[in-house]
């Protein structure tokens, strides 16, 4: 693992979301985004070298939809940046973490992705994320 890429924080509506955390993060939102295979609209600042990525409900069949409506607004996964995404998912897996997904998905801010079942990681969801080039 490289550094914390960001944190992830569900968010019921992007338009009040976005004006608060660039009060709080004395930053503006440097990019928006549309993940229509994981249904999300995301919103992203930069925080040092991490970033914070906000992510609303773009239908209410997503993973994100389900987490609002089971746990309300707040943090949602944290994301780990890593050298080669698939020598850690094989390095992951053979330590006996599960996969959500059994190949990297193109993610939103350019990254390829893939997520750690919470169930083996005390109920953390952990995102694996690498830079496509």
């Amino acid at each position: 693992m490289l550094k914390i890429e960001h944190l992830g924080i569900a968010v019921k509506d992007l338009e009040v979301s976005v004006p608060l955390f660039e009060k709080i993060l004395n930053t503006t939102c440097y990019k928006t985004e549309i993940v229509a295979s994981e249904g999300v609209n995301t919103a992203f600042f930069r925080t040092g070298d991490s970033k914070i990525e906000l992510l609303e409900s773009a239908n209410p069949d997503s993973a994100i939809a389900k987490y609002l409506e089971k746990k309300g607004e707040g943090i949602h996964h944290i994301a780990f940046e890593v050298q080669d995404i698939y020598e850690e998912m094989k390095r992951l897996q053979s330590l006996g973490f599960e996969l959500i997904h059994k190949e990297p998905k193109s993610g939103a801010d350019n990254k390829m992705i893939c997520f750690l079942h919470p169930k083996t990681t005390n109920g953390v969801l952990i995102e694996l994320c690498q830079e496509i080039k």
